[in-house]
């Protein structure tokens, strides 16, 4: 009989809320949010056609995004206006704040990404973005089923 062992499911799940609190933590010490950072990061590294772009590239709803684009607009981060060639479409551009305020976020989060990474070597780092990418393949949508589990491993039927 094999010992009890959690679900990796479990130990991801709690990993991940912990690095997220603490993500969350040092980008607030920084005087930013994740959805402000991830709005700066995408509007430095890409240029962005419309806010449907910009909330695809973030990850979020165009409602949701209008959202966070109405705070940071108040906040003097970014601007907003209608596009020349296609008045239906709103270009967001930072600002010089937003510009202040993205160097500052981007440090924030090099120190926590040097933080986390603490103790563990390049060749681990690769492995396990390996195995992540591998655990988001095993549920995606193009994968229903756990792939390459050798015989007695959990979820194989066999254990």
């Amino acid at each position: 009989m094999q010992p009890a062992c959690l679900p990796i499911g479990l130990h991801l799940t709690r990993a991940d809320r912990a690095v997220s609190r603490a993500f969350d933590g040092a980008l607030a010490a920084a005087g930013g949010s994740l959805p402000a950072w991830l709005v700066l990061l995408n509007l430095k590294i890409r240029r962005m056609a419309s806010q449907r772009e910009l909330a695809e590239a973030v990850g979020i709803r165009e409602a949701t995004l209008t959202h966070h684009l109405n705070a940071m607009d108040a906040e003097g981060l970014i601007t907003r206006r209608r596009d020349a060639g296609n008045r239906r479409i709103h270009v967001v551009e930072l600002t010089g704040a937003g510009e202040a305020a993205f160097l500052r976020l981007r440090e924030a989060a090099i120190a926590f990404d040097h933080r986390l990474r603490a103790g563990i070597s390049d060749a681990e780092i690769a492995s396990f973005a390996a195995v992540l990418d591998r655990l988001a393949a095993n549920v995606s949508a193009d994968n229903a089923s756990p792939v390459d589990l050798p015989p007695g491993q959990p979820g194989t039927g066999s254990d």
